[in-house]
C-alpha cells in the first residue's frame, strides 16, 4: 500500500492511499491514524480513490478507524469514488455508516464546514 500524508493550515490531515488495503496493510494504516490522532488533528480525510482492492480485514480497519475517531470527536471523511471500494461498502451495507465524499475537493469543503475537535 502506498501512503501520502499532508496537513493543511487548519489542522486537517489528508491521508492518500493506493494499492491494496488488505491484511498486510491494514495494521500499517491503523498505526498511522493513531499517530495522527496523537498530533491533535482537527479532522482527518482518508482518500481511498487509488485503492485497487479491499478485503474484509481492510473493511474492518476502516470500521476501527471510524469508531475510534468518533469516540474522540475527531471528524473523519473518506474519499470514495465509484469503484472497488465503493462496491465493497455497498455490499457490506457500510456506505451509510461512514461520511463519504466522491472527490477530494468535496471532502476538503466538507471538512471546512465541520466543527473543530474539542
Amino acid at each position: 500500500m502506498e501512503v501520502k500524508v499532508r496537513k493543511n493550515d487548519n489542522g486537517v490531515y489528508l491521508v492518500e492511499l493506493g494499492g491494496l488495503l488488505d491484511l498486510f496493510s491494514s495494521e500499517q494504516l491503523k498505526e498511522l491514524v493513531l499517530k495522527i490522532i496523537e498530533k491533535r488533528a482537527e479532522s482527518l480525510i482518508i482518500s481511498l480513490k487509488d485503492i485497487d482492492r479491499v478485503d474484509s480485514v481492510g473493511i474492518g480497519a476502516l470500521i476501527f478507524i471510524s469508531s475510534t475517531l468518533k469516540k474522540l470527536s475527531c471528524p473523519l471523511i473518506f474519499v470514495v469514488p465509484e469503484g472497488p471500494v465503493m462496491t465493497a461498502l455497498e455490499v457490506t451495507k457500510l456506505k451509510s455508516y461512514f461520511t463519504i465524499a466522491p472527490t477530494l475537493k468535496e471532502a476538503i469543503t466538507l471538512a471546512a464546514g465541520l466543527p473543530p475537535r474539542p
